[in-house]
Order: structure tokens, then C-alpha cells, then sequence
């Protein structure tokens, strides 16, 4: 499980969970031989259906109420988006709406998560799939270092064309389309954590896509490509998978770096060291 998905599945109960990896899992069967334009219009699809269940409650109650049966929550689906989307994108919305989710809202959140999925997917299919993690990691960043931007592109009630001119500041011309789509569909549906959690999540997401970890580095001065790469080595070996490193320049750390993968930090920087010596004098 990807710590991107992790995330999302932390605020589901169980059902949802479940429901959840049966989505992502046919999207995976159903994609298998697919181009990445394909895969593009499929996430289009999926965001969609997810802004429309958004906006039409009782379609969407209705779609996830769990005293009706599975063939006849499927049939339902099938006449709302009938011959709308392609056979790809109605297989996935027939297994996320035969599933029992705890909640309809989930059922919403679950079509946008497998649509992000499916950009990500696309991404990997071009071979652009490093480059767009680097720019979600990058944005991220940006983004949770300054709160006022981070309140602008999580305000519901902001100018949804303001905040789009906003990203395309931050991104420039230079970033990839499927950045831009992903970060679009982020500032327009913002998820419970921030706009910036968000983001980062997404570039794990794309790290798990390539079997990796991410370990997110701060040191005093930048690394130079060997000292790099015998640190993803190092990592590699400790942790027993490919370690993806993203590496941040930090001069408050004095000297040594502070490594952090998933939860665990490791910080080897003096200003940590006497961090801790304090405590223990404390």
C-alpha cells in the first residue's frame, strides 16, 4: 500500500477501506494495456462522476446504500453514465459502486483518489512519471512553507480562476501536464490535511509506483551527486528496497543531515544532537 493511499485510508472505516483497494485494484486490471491518453481520459471521467455525486446527494446516497444489492446498485451506474465513458472507466465505477462503502461521502473521495491514480498511472506510461514526482514534491514544499498561500488554494470560497493563475505562477511552463492536472484537481477539492500534505502525498504515491520508499533529506549545503548516491545506497541497504531521496538544503541544521522515511526520522545534524543532549540534561 502506498503511503499517498495510506493517508486516504486513515480517515476510512473498514468497508471503505476494503471498498477502496477493490477500486484501485480494478483499475490496475482494467489499464493494464492502456496508453496514457487513455488513462487521461479515464482520470477525467472518474473526477467528473466524483464532482457530480459531490453536488447530487441523493444520487449519491443512493448509489452507495448498502441495503440495496450490488446488481442493482450497478445497473444504476450503468444507466447514469451509459455510453458517457468509455468501457474502461464504467468497469471501475461498476466495482466502486458495487462495493460497500461506510459512507456515500467516501464513495466520492474514493472515485477522486483511483483518479489521481489513474494521472500517475499515465504518467508512468510516458516515462515522465520521475519528473512529475519531483514537481509534486517541489510544490509541496513551496506550498507548506507559506500558510498564506496554503489558506489562498484551500479557501472554498476563493476565485477558482485566481487559484488556477496561482498554480500556473508556482509551476511555470516548464512543468508537466499531469502535474498541473493533479495539483488542479487537489486546490479544487482540497483533502482534510492541507493542500501541501496533499501534494507530498501524491509525490509518494509516484515514488510506490516505481517500488520505492522516499526518504526526504536536509542537510547544511547541497550533496553532490556521489555523496547522493551512496546515501540512496546506504538507505537501500538499511531499509531493503530503493529508496528515492529528495533532498532539501537547510542551514538551521548546522552540520550532518536529518533523514526522514515514512515515520522515522533520523537525525544525524549537531543542532539535533544538542537537541537531544538538552533533553537528557533536562
Amino acid at each position: 500500500m502506498s503511503a499517498s493511499t495510506a493517508g486516504v485510508l486513515a480517515d476510512f472505516h473498514a468497508a471503505s477501506r476494503d471498498a477502496l483497494e477493490a477500486t484501485r485494484r480494478r483499475l490496475s486490471e482494467v489499464t493494464a494495456q492502456a496508453t496514457a491518453g487513455d488513462l487521461d481520459t479515464v482520470a477525467e471521467q472518474l473526477d467528473s462522476l466524483a464532482d457530480l455525486l459531490g453536488r447530487e446527494g441523493e444520487l449519491r446516497r443512493t448509489l452507495a446504500d448498502a441495503s440495496r444489492t450490488a446488481e442493482d446498485r450497478e445497473g444504476l451506474a450503468d444507466r447514469l453514465i451509459g455510453r458517457q465513458v468509455t468501457s474502461t472507466t464504467g468497469d471501475i465505477v461498476k466495482t466502486a459502486v458495487s462495493s460497500s462503502w461506510s459512507r456515500p461521502e467516501d464513495l466520492v473521495t474514493g472515485l477522486r483518489t483511483v483518479a489521481r491514480e489513474a494521472l500517475l498511472v499515465s504518467a508512468e506510461r510516458d516515462g515522465r512519471l520521475d519528473a512529475v514526482e519531483d514537481e509534486l514534491f517541489r510544490l509541496g514544499r513551496i506550498v507548506g512553507g507559506s500558510p498564506d498561500l496554503e489558506r489562498l488554494l484551500a479557501d472554498p470560497a476563493a476565485d477558482a480562476e485566481g487559484k488556477q493563475r496561482v498554480l500556473d505562477q508556482l509551476l511555470a511552463d516548464r512543468a508537466e501536464p499531469v502535474t498541473r492536472k493533479l495539483a488542479a484537481q487537489l486546490v479544487a477539492h482540497p483533502v482534510a490535511r492541507g493542500i501541501a500534505q496533499g501534494l507530498e502525498r501524491l509525490a509518494e504515491l509516484a515514488a510506490e509506483r516505481r517500488e520505492r520508499s522516499v526518504a526526504t533529506v536536509r542537510s547544511p549545503i547541497a550533496l553532490s551527486d556521489q555523496q547522493q548516491q551512496r546515501l540512496a545506497d546506504a538507505l537501500t541497504r538499511i531499509y531493503r528496497r530503493d529508496i528515492t531521496l529528495h533532498l532539501e538544503v537547510d542551514p538551521g541544521i548546522v552540520g550532518g543531515l536529518v533523514i526522514q522515511v515514512g515515520d522515522e526520522v533520523i537525525d544525524g545534524s549537531v543542532a539535533g544532537r544538542l537537541d537531544e543532549l538538552g533533553r537528557r540534561l533536562g
